[in-house]
């Protein structure tokens, strides 16, 4: 008798923390970055807050998040930039033909404003993001061939731009994220966090609306344009 691959068993358990729509709601809402409380969390997922609060013990217990109390507030947000990854790439599976219509014209700006432009956990994705992986590759300062790989000439760019470049830990310095919009790849790991950092910070992005969607500003068109050669049309 073949043995059992002694992995089987924690797979299947993590699986069953993703199999479950209110669980997967609240995963998908945190890929924002930030930390949410269990009553706005609640709310977004359509479900009483006990209720909530078993599902998030849950998937605290199974690691994929952390949770920290502030006087009568339970705060949680995605465990790590590993988490997010997961999370992304499981919600990339989905097929766009299985996608639920909007229901209000609200959802549909929404869900356009979304795929135009949005953080996943902390890098750039949706069209702001392909359009700014592209010219980083067409430029020759990351390549594609064989996985995501910044060039020196790449580094040195990140440099000369004053977009600091922290390693920490085991997190790659380049990596790609399959795109759930666009179905393409866009850069994440540390020069994607660092660089999504630096476009907010210095107002080239901000966030609208209450999701995860951002917009590029018209000092932010012309940054991309002078530093990558972005047609602001392709941002907007």
């Amino acid at each position: 008798m073949t043995k059992r691959d002694p992995r089987a068993t924690s797979l299947a358990r993590l699986a069953g923390l993703f199999a479950d729509e209110t669980r997967a709601a609240c995963l998908l809402a945190l890929l924002d970055g930030r930390a949410w409380t269990a009553g706005e969390l609640a709310r977004h997922a359509g479900v009483a807050a006990s209720t909530l609060s078993e599902h998030l013990s849950r998937l605290v217990a199974g690691g994929l998040l952390a949770e920290e109390r502030q006087g009568r507030h339970r705060y949680v947000r995605l465990a790590d930039a590993r988490v997010a990854q997961l999370v992304e790439d499981l919600a990339a599976q989905v097929a766009p033909g299985t996608a639920v219509r909007p229901r209000s014209l609200r959802e549909s700006s929404a869900g356009s404003a979304m795929a135009r432009g949005r953080t996943c956990y902390d890098h750039l994705a949706g069209r702001l993001g392909i359009a700014v992986t592209d010219a980083l590759t067409a430029r020759g300062l990351l390549r594609q061939e064989t996985g995501f790989a910044l060039t020196d000439t790449g580094v040195a760019w990140f440099a000369s731009a004053g977009i600091g470049l922290e390693r920490r830990g085991r997190r790659p310095l380049a990596r790609a994220c399959l795109d759930w919009t666009e179905r393409r790849p866009h850069l994440a790991g540390v020069a994607g966090a660092a660089l999504c950092r630096h476009a907010l910070d210095t107002g080239w992005c901000v966030r609208i609306g209450s999701e995860r969607a951002v917009k590029v500003t018209a000092a932010g068109e012309q940054a991309f344009l002078d530093l990558l050669g972005v047609e602001p049309t392709a941002l907007r």
